[in-house]
C-alpha cells in the first residue's frame, strides 16, 4: 500500500464518521479536518520558527553595532556576524528550516488531493460542486452564481480575507517594531530581505490555485492558509 493510499484511506475513514453530522459534504469536511490535523502535527516546527526568528530579532541591534564598526569591509563583517551567531548558538536559518521541513507534508497532501488518476476522494460533493471539477467546470455548468460557482465564490472570499489579513498584520508588526521586520534581513541571510518583502502578497496567489485546482485541493489549500494565518498571528504577535 502505498503512502498516498494511506492517506487516502485515512481521509475515507474521517468521512464515515462524519457522515451522520456532515451527510453528503462529509468527504470535503474530511479533507478539511485531515488538513488541520496535519498541520496540528507540525505546528511544533513552527513554533521552532517563531523562536528562531525572535532570537534572531534580539541580535538586530548587535548586527546594527558590527556593521557600523567594519563599514565596508564585509569580509571582517561576516566573520564577525559568524561569531556572534556561534556566541549566541543562534542560526541564521532558524526561522526558515523549521518551515522547510513541512514542505514534504503540504507536497504528499496537495498531490493526494489533486490526483485525478484513481482517486475515489474526487467522486464525492461539497454542496453543488464536485470535488474533483474545477472553477472552469462550474462556470460552465450553472455559471458564475450556480450551486457550483456560489462555493467558488465563498472560497475565494475567504482566501481573499485571509490574505488581506496577512499583508495588513505584516505591514503593521513593520510599523510598529523595525527591528522584529528586519529579523530575516540581508545582514544574515543574503536575498532574503527582498522575500520578506514579498511574502505578504503571496497568499493572494492562493486565489489562483483554488481557481484552476481540483476542488478537493482547494479545500486543502484554503484550510491551510487560513491555519497559516492564525498560527502566525499568534506566534508572532507582538509582547
Amino acid at each position: 500500500m502505498s503512502v498516498f493510499s494511506v492517506f487516502a484511506h485515512l481521509v475515507e475513514r474521517l468521512a464515515d464518521l462524519l457522515a451522520p453530522l456532515c451527510h453528503g459534504s462529509a468527504t470535503a469536511a474530511a479533507i478539511v479536518l485531515f488538513t488541520a490535523l496535519v498541520r496540528l502535527l507540525v505546528h511544533p516546527l513552527s513554533r521552532a520558527a517563531a523562536r528562531g526568528q525572535r532570537a534572531r530579532a534580539a541580535l538586530q541591534p548587535r548586527i546594527a553595532e558590527l556593521r557600523k564598526r567594519h563599514g565596508k569591509d564585509q569580509e571582517r563583517f561576516r566573520k564577525a556576524l559568524l561569531e556572534l551567531h556561534t556566541e549566541e548558538k543562534v542560526s541564521p536559518l532558524s526561522g526558515i528550516l523549521p518551515s522547510l521541513l513541512q514542505l514534504p507534508a503540504f507536497f504528499l497532501l496537495y498531490h493526494l488531493f489533486s490526483s485525478t488518476s484513481g482517486n475515489a476522494l474526487l467522486d464525492h460533493r461539497l454542496f453543488a460542486a464536485s470535488l474533483g471539477g474545477r472553477w472552469a467546470d462550474a462556470l460552465a455548468g450553472d455559471g458564475l452564481f450556480g450551486g457550483a460557482g456560489v462555493v467558488y465564490l465563498v472560497l475565494f472570499a475567504l482566501v481573499a480575507g485571509v490574505a488581506t489579513f496577512n499583508y495588513l498584520r505584516t505591514k503593521k508588526q513593520m510599523a510598529q517594531n523595525p527591528v522584529m521586520a528586519a529579523a530575516g534581513g540581508e545582514e544574515q541571510v543574503p536575498g532574503l530581505g527582498a522575500v520578506g518583502k514579498v511574502m505578504p502578497f503571496l497568499s493572494f496567489l492562493t486565489l489562483v490555485s483554488v481557481a484552476v485546482v481540483p476542488l478537493a485541493a482547494a479545500l486543502y489549500v484554503v484550510t491551510s492558509t487560513t491555519w497559516s494565518a492564525v498560527e502566525r498571528a499568534a506566534l508572532y504577535r507582538q509582547p
